[in-house]
């Protein structure tokens, strides 16, 4: 047994030896994200490559033309390939006036909202939202927020809605109290506000987007700054068409130029 064992560790060896890694070209791989989640890293290529490269060789995948073969026709490398390049750190209350104005177009409805966060990253914008309407006098039952990303560690993070003092440093301590509860250096999302939003798997992309119905209201903010303009330009259509009607526009951020 001991025997065995040594021969498949010095076949291993001999394996990598044989292999030629290739970490050169990276515009294939750059291509490729681009075409699948619209993201660009055309003035990223360098901090493209090395984080890369480093992805591949965590997982014995010997140059970019192998790891493209492997997502090609595993799910699951694509998908942690899409959350390792796709970390956003945000922040509850962030650029709170678009939120503001958001509370008071649904008192106007005086009807119940669904509402469409894109991307939901790891869920403040849209515990934010929530937040802001119960706050505003709203019943949890006027509304319904849906949060999608393509990150699906970011949603788990949404889920399980457990926060340090830097994602809630805008809330006063009047709604941290309300809403969380505190336990050491962490803040935990009380249950009745978790279940007052949806996190969904979702590419603004792909066909299956549009399968997840009609919004009220699409909050989008910060997510267009990572597209080419043409891409930008197709990801706005998209979520303006998620709209019931025209009778209001697309909340982008500020960044969010076209």
């Amino acid at each position: 047994m001991f025997g065995l064992f040594n021969k498949n560790k010095i076949a291993e060896e001999v394996k990598k030896v044989f292999i030629a890694e290739d970490y050169k070209d990276i515009l294939p791989v750059a291509e490729y994200f681009k075409n699948e989640t619209g993201v660009t890293f055309e003035r990223q290529t360098s901090i493209l490559q090395s984080k890369v490269t480093t992805f591949c060789k965590q997982r014995e995948i010997y140059s970019f033309i192998e790891l493209l073969n492997t997502i090609e026709h595993n799910k699951n490398i694509k998908q942690e390939l899409i959350d390792y390049l796709t970390t956003n750190e945000t922040y509850f209350y962030r650029e709170f006036k678009q939120i503001s104005e958001l509370v008071d177009l649904v008192k106007k409805e005086n009807n119940k909202v669904n509402i469409l966060c894109a991307p939901s990253s790891t869920g403040e914008e849209s515990y934010s939202i929530a937040i802001a309407l119960l706050e505003a006098g709203i019943p949890s039952y006027d509304f319904h927020i849906t949060g999608i990303d393509i990150n699906s560690d970011a949603l788990n993070k949404a889920n399980i809605a457990i926060y340090r003092e830097r994602n809630v440093r805008n809330l006063s301590s009047d709604i941290i109290e309300k809403y969380f509860i505190k336990n050491g250096s962490e803040y935990i999302l009380n249950d009745n506000l978790k279940h007052l939003v949806n996190f969904k798997l979702v590419n603004v992309f792909d066909s299956s987007f549009k399968q997840i119905g009609k919004f009220d209201f699409v909050f989008s903010r910060n997510m267009l700054i990572y597209f080419d303009s043409k891409t930008r330009l197709k990801a706005k259509e998209i979520l303006e068409s998620m709209r019931k009607d025209n009778k209001y526009n697309v909340f982008f951020g500020h960044a969010d130029l076209f």
